[in-house]
């Protein structure tokens, strides 16, 4: 992690995977990290912890599974929402978005408990980001 500043549509543009985390910088015990994002996640719950995001372009839709029922929550650009810990929930954006995501260190993109994890979404607890001068190397190995 670097102490200079993060400009994070600079950030954005190192990285082309989808579902794939980077992460920008810590703050205490937690990662900040930003993601492109398209298309479904999976269904899946974080037992221990919110999860909080905040969209940075596009548009991102959380299904959520609560008591109640089911219901979704439409998150166009500048907005955030924080999903309670132990709620089913699954993230999806139908036409793109990038996010910023703050959550504890080492918390897995699939939550603890999940369905089965499709190829295009990553398993992972988050990349580092690469610098500017890694971007082109980046951009040709998928993480």
């Amino acid at each position: 992690m670097s102490n200079e500043p993060v400009h994070l549509s600079q950030a954005l543009a190192t990285f082309d995977a989808l579902w794939s985390p980077r992460i920008v910088t810590r703050v205490n015990d937690y990662d900040v990290r930003i993601a492109k994002v398209e298309g479904e996640h999976v269904w899946h719950a974080h037992d221990d912890t919110d999860e909080f995001f905040l969209v940075l372009e596009g548009e991102l839709h959380i299904s959520l599974r609560e008591p109640e029922g089911e219901r979704t929550v439409r998150l166009p650009r500048g907005t955030a929402y924080t999903v309670p810990r132990g709620t089913q929930h699954r993230p999806y954006a139908p036409c793109g978005a990038a996010i910023l995501m703050f959550e504890p260190t080492g918390t897995l993109t699939v939550g603890d408990r999940h369905d089965d994890v499709p190829a295009h979404v990553d398993a992972t607890t988050g990349h580092t980001l690469v610098t500017s001068s890694h971007a082109v190397e980046e951009r040709r190995s998928p993480s």
